[in-house]
């Protein structure tokens, strides 16, 4: 019996700073993040990431989107994205398809996960281009799933969607 306490006595003390000892770790990690540093990085990203798309700079865009050859992407319209390839393919058409492209971002909120290395961000846009001769003006949502990568964020998941009228 004397052997059993003894086992539980020190069982519950491993137990007790183990956990201490983790939720130090965290704190630390989480206090090397610089929140308001890590969300204006995102903001610049995201502020790219548009201006990319109204000057149909595909370098810009290129620097501003993962290139993987399974992430899935959801435009306003048509099928999955699926790959780098394929959102390269689609961002091309648009800009030959649309000029005049300009885009009103409103309502911007970014959210970053503890570890300062995983991010999403939700915003409006007011998309405005001219396709052919005819104008173009759409109430776009926008999520964004974005990871730190090399010290670099970078898109790794867009989707956006027309609110049904």
């Amino acid at each position: 019996m004397r052997k059993a306490s003894i086992t539980l006595i020190v069982l519950a003390t491993v137990v007790t700073v183990g956990c201490q000892q983790e939720v130090e770790i965290k704190t630390e990690e989480s206090m090397e993040v610089n929140v308001e540093t890590e969300k204006t990085e995102i903001k610049a990203l995201l502020e790219n990431y548009v201006r990319s798309v109204e000057d149909e700079d595909m370098d810009l865009y290129t620097q501003s989107v993962a290139h993987d050859t399974d992430m899935v992407n959801f435009g306003a319209f048509g099928d999955p994205i699926v790959g780098w390839g394929a959102l390269r393919k689609v961002m091309e058409d648009q800009n030959a398809a649309l000029s005049q492209t300009k885009i009103g971002t409103n309502d911007l909120a970014i959210h970053l996960c503890e570890s300062g290395k995983l991010a999403w961000a939700t915003c409006l846009w007011d998309f405005k281009a001219v396709m052919g001769e005819s104008p173009v003006q759409l109430p776009v949502r926008c999520t964004w799933v974005l990871e730190k990568r090399d010290e670099n964020w970078t898109v790794a998941h867009f989707h956006k969607s027309i609110a049904a009228k």
